[in-house]
């Protein structure tokens, strides 16, 4: 005989039917497209788990990067700013060396993405290309005085290192501070983040690798000129990035701000260059003149 549609339904199971009997706030989930029906004085309510969703959902997130970021003293905060490429860090330094009108670095390089491997990287570089190259010129320098005996001088990578780490540091931290104090007083529009400050404060430095292992020539017009050279690329890139951020303020406020940013970035260049590539002075050895003659001691005999 063949089966009625109605024994072709999916029934309860015998011990889901036992279980809703022994505890009436158990709850069922039908497989059918209807409603589930739940025995008589069955009053629990039917619950889902939507665990599989919410998994769904927060990789969905993550797809999109709208994931909530960690807090800023966890290591996954700082890891996401080392992750960039080689070609943006090469289009990011390639940048800071043709600092361009109406170009600024943050808006228009950056872009909303700070990274601090660059700056790390740039001013380990630094700190080294000052110390070796500041000990060739030194070598350089005194070559062929027969009183200079070469030493290695290690001490200046410890000076270099905590010159540069400090100003690539402090600084943009007093810059980001004092901008974000009077744009509250202004009640003016939000400006930079401090990893924004640090990242172009550290890509602005790049220029002085190139012109560190030059100072290892020994004219001293030369390197004045680099000095020139490399503070008008560099402060121009400091320069064209913060002044559309103070212009809105006060005439003085906004000009003594940019001064001030450019002296600092001064005064680091011309205080590496005097430290690292002092000038030599040559003390000049004391020769007896061709007709001296010692004086020779005589005996006299009453």
């Amino acid at each position: 005989t063949m089966a009625s549609p109605d024994d072709l339904k999916f029934q309860e199971f015998e011990e889901a039917t036992d279980l809703l009997l022994a505890d009436p706030g158990a709850s069922t989930l039908s497989m059918s497209g209807s409603s589930s029906t739940a025995p008589a004085g069955a009053t629990g309510d039917i619950k889902l788990d939507m665990s599989d969703d919410e998994g769904q959902e927060e990789s969905s997130e993550l797809l999109r990067g709208e994931k909530q970021t960690s807090g800023f003293w966890t290591f996954e905060y700082y890891q996401s700013f080392f992750n960039v490429d080689t070609m943006q860090v090469l289009d990011r330094v390639k940048r800071s060396l043709v600092p361009l009108p109406g170009r600024n670095f943050i808006k228009h390089t950056l872009q909303s993405s700070p990274d601090l491997y660059g700056p790390f990287w740039i001013c380990v570089t630094l700190v080294f290309s000052l110390a070796i190259s500041g000990n060739l010129s030194t070598f350089l320098n005194s070559l062929g005085s027969p009183d200079y005996h070469y030493r290695p001088q290690f001490h200046r990578v410890t000076i270099a290192a905590v010159v540069i780490f400090l100003y690539a540091w402090l600084v943009p931290l007093g810059v980001w501070g004092f901008l974000t104090w009077r744009q509250r007083e202004e009640r003016q529009q939000s400006g930079y983040s401090f990893l924004e400050t640090v990242c172009v404060y550290g890509y602005s430095l790049f220029i002085y690798i190139p012109t560190s292992v030059l100072w290892i020539l020994p004219f001293e017009w030369l390197r004045w000129l680099l000095i020139l050279v490399a503070m008008v690329i560099s402060g121009s890139v400091l320069v064209l990035t913060f002044w559309p951020v103070v212009r809105d303020d006060t005439q003085v406020t906004a000009f003594a701000t940019v001064a001030t940013i450019v002296v600092l970035h001064a005064l680091l260049s011309i205080g590496c260059k005097m430290y690292f590539f002092q000038t030599a002075t040559r003390t000049p050895v004391p020769t007896l003149a061709p007709n001296h003659t010692a004086p020779q001691l005589t005996n006299k005999t009453h």
